[in-house]
């Protein structure tokens, strides 16, 4: 397995849940990590993604100042804290990585792991 997130789980509206991301992808350091989710039946959605040395991070606006992302190049893991989650963050989240120039696009990363639930209750 080259791809392995986990952390997710069901959770209140306005709680907080951290999703891991275990990579075994020997460019880890030299890739752009991201995280997407996608409801059943709609389209998968960009989350937020973090370039190689973390200097640089980017959010959709549906994310922003509720969720952090973050990765640990020693590890070879890549986490995204998510606070003051709402019911429309409900999802099925997974990570990418990639040397990719525009994160957005799932299907530009060349690894792509399997995904991890994601329920807000109201």
């Amino acid at each position: 397995v080259q791809l392995q997130a986990s952390g997710g789980g069901l959770v209140q509206a306005g709680g907080s849940l951290r999703l891991s991301c275990a990579a075994s992808v020997r460019t880890f350091n030299a890739s752009v990590v991201a995280w997407f989710r996608q409801i059943p039946g709609k389209e998968r959605e960009f989350v937020a993604a973090i370039v190689w040395k973390g200097s640089s991070t980017h959010y959709s606006d549906s994310v922003k100042g509720r969720f952090t992302i973050s990765r640990d190049n020693s590890k070879n893991m890549a986490y995204l804290q998510m606070n003051s989650l709402k019911p429309e963050d409900t999802a099925v989240y997974n990570c990418a990585v990639g040397r990719v120039n525009y994160v957005r696009d799932y299907e530009r990363f060349e690894f792509r792991g399997q995904g991890t639930q994601v329920t807000v209750s109201s």
